[in-house]
């Protein structure tokens, strides 16, 4: 098991293979969100885009939740097309929303607008009926340390990072990427019941190394914000 001092109150799961992750953290997600909806009468799901969470996709669909109460959307998006390569939603419909999970109500962060400032007020009607806050919350990061689309060199990174900001999404226009973007915003994203950074490779546990070694400059790697009491780390080579 790789050697890592984690902040106190944050949990680890390393295991030797992806699937195995994913499995353990696809079965945390449904005990939560099965106790969720015995309480609340919706609960919700945030997720992130990528490649490492797929298998967890694939084995969170085959649980039988009451999928019909639950909101499932990203914590980020690029602003592309659906059916784009690039575009997570199409990821997540054709991985996640299968099986048991086809049953669940999808509110999508890309609406109609040329960039995400022009559709911005149509995402916010999109989520104006997301209960708050969210249930559970997956998180990926990028070997910058940022996570959903809290990008070190955004220039909008500190109006997102902003505690007090009552916005629920921002867009964002990071300089080192092809695309704009759109995402959650950190005070959305902080406070939800149940977070879990889902990360595979030797690169992404250097990262979090580097990430877990400095946490106060939350501003030069934002996965440094979630790095809290309550986080689970899920992690595979």
């Amino acid at each position: 098991m790789p050697d890592i001092k984690l902040p106190e109150g944050v949990q680890s799961c390393f295991d030797e293979t992806p699937d195995q992750v994913a499995r353990a953290l696809a079965d945390s997600v449904s005990r939560f969100l099965e106790q969720r909806l015995a309480e609340a009468p919706r609960a919700s799901l945030v997720v992130s885009g990528g490649s490492t969470p797929l298998p967890f996709f694939r084995a969170l669909s085959e649980k039988p939740l009451d999928w019909s109460r639950v909101d499932v959307l990203l914590a980020d998006e690029r602003w592309v097309p659906e059916g784009d390569p690039a575009s997570n939603t199409s990821l997540v419909k054709a991985h996640l929303l299968q099986n048991h999970a086809a049953g669940s109500r999808f509110l999508s962060l890309k609406q109609p607008g040329e960039t995400p400032e022009e559709g911005l007020e149509a995402v916010k009607r999109e989520l104006r009926d997301l209960a708050l806050p969210i249930d559970v919350l997956i998180l990926g990061m990028g070997n910058d340390g940022h996570t959903a689309s809290l990008f070190p060199d955004a220039p909008e990174l500190s109006r997102a990072m902003d505690t007090s900001n009552p916005e629920i999404v921002a867009a964002m226009t990071p300089p080192s990427q092809s695309r704009s973007r759109i995402t959650l915003t950190y005070p959305v994203l902080a406070e939800a019941r149940f977070t879990a950074l889902h990360l595979k490779g030797e690169d992404k546990l250097e990262t979090l190394k580097k990430a877990v070694s400095n946490p106060d400059e939350v501003m030069a790697m934002p996965i440094r914000g979630f790095l809290k009491p309550g986080l689970q780390i899920f992690w595979s080579p």
